[in-house]
């Protein structure tokens, strides 16, 4: 059975609940994340005893904000469009995303998944075949360097990627030139005062390994095929995980059904576990064998 033969044999009912937004649900996981990353920015801003040791959950709160703009491409986490909009623009900001590009650069992840050539996350840069990528892939230096390259090609108007509608070309150039122009205060700013390199910059840089393993658990060692529930991966991991990531860890569900919000994943879960493909039984798992496949 593919995804969609699994999708369609749900009952319409079921798929109705499945599928209903929430701004409550959406706002309530998001007051926890900010308070938690309240609390970490506090420890470090005010030096509190051991404050060193709060930078590193710091970056992780901060790079998994990835997550949470990711679902907001989809419209999902709030039933609020504009909240969508607006939340899904604010939490890319700390980790260097243009949300209108990553929009469509994801739907079309979405249309051409673990396609080779198609898929724009794959396209010219597959994923890393030998322990030298490996490393490099972990450190972030890929995806720096990319969104770099993608900020200023779209500041200077050099947008060109066949999947980035032209009636959009301008909000991604109007976008990429205030993300620059906000990222050149920000470093500036280092002259006078250390405390965003303490809040912001090192904690995204050294964060970035536990980011990177998990969107590589999202489709690595997955087959390029169009079935959904072989070419993405499930991976069973705790609670703290699967906050931090949205639920996005049911990622073989996100993929066989977009329209499922976050708050309803483990529920769709429980319709596809048993024709799952492509699972693994936590991240160390997954680490295990991936490296094994190198």
């Amino acid at each position: 059975m593919d995804h969609r033969a699994l999708i369609a044999s749900i009952p319409s009912e079921a798929k109705e609940s499945l599928q209903k937004r929430s701004d409550a649900a959406g706002l309530r996981h998001l007051a926890l994340y900010g308070a938690l990353l309240a609390a970490t920015s506090t420890c470090i801003a005010f030096r509190v005893p051991l404050w060193p040791l709060f930078v590193l959950p710091q970056g992780i709160l901060l790079v998994f904000l990835f997550t949470l703009s990711h679902e907001c491409t989809h419209k999902t986490p709030f039933r609020s469009g504009w909240l969508n909009d607006v939340i899904g623009h604010l939490v890319s900001i700390p980790i260097a995303l243009p949300f209108t590009w990553f929009r469509y650069f994801h739907l079309a992840h979405h249309k051409w998944t673990n396609h080779p050539e198609n898929d724009p996350e794959l396209s010219g840069k597959p994923r890393p075949g030998n322990w030298r990528d490996l490393l490099i892939y972990l450190s972030g230096w890929t995806y720096w360097a990319a969104m770099a390259q993608v900020l200023i090609r779209n500041a200077i108007n050099r947008i060109d990627a066949p999947y980035l509608p032209a009636r959009q070309h301008g909000a991604m150039r109007l976008e990429a030139r205030l993300l620059l122009g906000l990222y050149l205060a920000a470093v500036l700013s280092l002259f006078y005062s250390m405390t965003l390199f303490w809040l912001w910059f090192l904690p995204v840089l050294i964060a970035q390994p536990f980011l990177r393993l998990y969107l590589l658990a999202e489709h690595g060692m997955c087959p390029p095929v169009a079935n959904m529930l072989e070419n993405s991966r499930t991976t069973f991991t705790n609670r703290i995980v699967r906050f931090l990531a949205w639920n996005m860890p049911y990622h073989t569900e996100h993929h066989a059904f977009p329209n499922v919000p976050f708050h309803q994943l483990p529920a769709l879960h429980g319709w596809t576990k048993a024709h799952l493909k492509s699972t693994s039984d936590g991240y160390s798992e997954f680490a295990v064998d991936y490296v094994k496949s190198l």
